[in-house]
């Protein structure tokens, strides 16, 4: 008994071993298959160097020769368009505490944060900050951001806390 449960498992390895073995000869290879996919993909790549976008919007000068190029109107639009190497990016705004203007896209994991000073660029996803210090040709002239934290500060000009002058009619005693 035990020789016969032998024989069937040798006889069955064996048969299996013969089908790899006819499954590898290289006539019945699916070879073609896999590289027509391949082909594929060059292409694929060619047509989105094709439709790389042209940078739109205010151009923003960053530390170490980063450009990156923001499109909208900073002081009231909800989603801008960011330029960053080539690409373009739509970025929601997100409210902040702090006063800071903040666009952020889960997908893509661009975070543009913008203070008056300067603008930062972080990717969330791998963790890194991708410019730093970047001003517009405004701001490098001395000028603030475009922010909307700073369209609704007041002017320097008119102090908000400061009583209205006294006319001068009635800043006169009467006799």
């Amino acid at each position: 008994m035990k020789q016969l449960v032998l024989a069937a498992c040798i006889g069955a390895f064996t048969l299996t071993t013969a089908g790899v073995a006819t499954a590898q000869d290289p006539a019945t290879k699916a070879a073609p298959a896999k590289k027509a996919p391949a082909k594929k993909a060059p292409a694929k790549k060619a047509a989105t160097t094709e439709t790389a976008a042209v940078p739109k919007g205010e151009k923003w000068q960053c530390e170490l020769g980063h450009v990156l190029y923001i499109g909208g109107n900073m002081q009231r639009d909800e989603v801008i368009t960011v330029n960053w190497e080539g690409k373009e990016y739509r970025l929601p705004r997100l409210s902040t505490v702090t006063g800071a203007d903040r666009y952020f896209d889960a997908r893509s994991g661009l975070d543009l944060v913008v203070i008056p000073s300067k603008a930062m660029l972080f990717n969330k996803n791998a963790g890194q900050r991708l410019a730093d210090e970047c001003q517009t040709a405004d701001m490098q002239a001395g000028g603030s951001a475009p922010t909307q934290a700073g369209a609704l500060r007041a002017p320097v000009a008119t102090p908000l806390l400061v009583a209205p002058p006294a006319p001068a009619a009635d800043a006169a005693p009467k006799q």
